[in-house]
């Protein structure tokens, strides 16, 4: 979560160690003559460094440095969650119907980008028939087809059968031609066809 900075009127001091608009190192100044500067560039005098002596500030528009700032911090979130791996469990006892609906939530986690181990649980004498779970877990795996590849194989820890799955990565058609649809060599953007012919003109 963002730490919210003190700008403008709220700093108190008496004088600060200025950094300009771009970057640049304006050197101490007094606080009032800070704020003059920060008007008329139509910025905000933002203490980026409290502890400094004097504290250092610096002008920026702090709500576009407080937008930007936040949409790194979703950026960084949304690539962390890409590492994570979902659960999701069937029982040797899973109908077609359940497994149809677990096949879909599978479908959009891997979809979202994220990992998914999917796993078939034992209970008391389930254990000693472990392929009745093997056939559910197979099931699944069949309808989620392509959607799907596998990481990790099937086998059992402990009291579950489980397999690690992760989105397929779709590779390109093969034989299809590069420039097919690019912009022609001339640089007029018409494209044309194989036989050479332009396209024709729509009326």
């Amino acid at each position: 979560m963002l730490r919210e900075l003190r700008i403008n009127e709220r700093i108190r001091t008496r004088e600060v160690r200025l950094i300009g608009a771009n970057g640049e190192n304006v050197g101490v100044i007094p606080f009032p003559d800070a704020m003059t500067r920060a008007r008329e560039a139509g910025l905000d005098l933002v203490e980026v460094d409290a502890n400094g002596n004097p504290p250092v500030c610096r002008l920026l528009d702090y709500g576009k440095w407080k937008y930007e700032q936040a949409k790194k911090e979703r950026d960084a979130r949304k690539h962390q969650r890409g590492t994570m791996v979902h659960e999701v469990r069937l029982r040797p006892r899973t109908g077609q119907h359940d497994i149809d609906l677990k096949v879909r939530t599978v479908e959009r986690l891997l979809a979202e980008g994220d990992k998914v181990k999917l796993s078939v649980m034992f209970r008391g004498r389930e254990m000693s028939h472990p392929e009745v779970g093997q056939e559910v877990l197979d099931r699944a795996l069949s309808r989620l087809g392509e959607a799907a590849s596998v990481e990790k194989p099937p086998g059992m820890e402990g009291r579950f059968l489980s397999v690690i799955l992760t989105p397929t990565v779709k590779k390109p058609l093969k034989g299809k031609d590069p420039g097919e649809n690019s912009a022609s060599p001339d640089g007029n953007g018409r494209g044309t066809g194989t036989d050479g012919a332009e396209p024709l003109a729509s009326s």
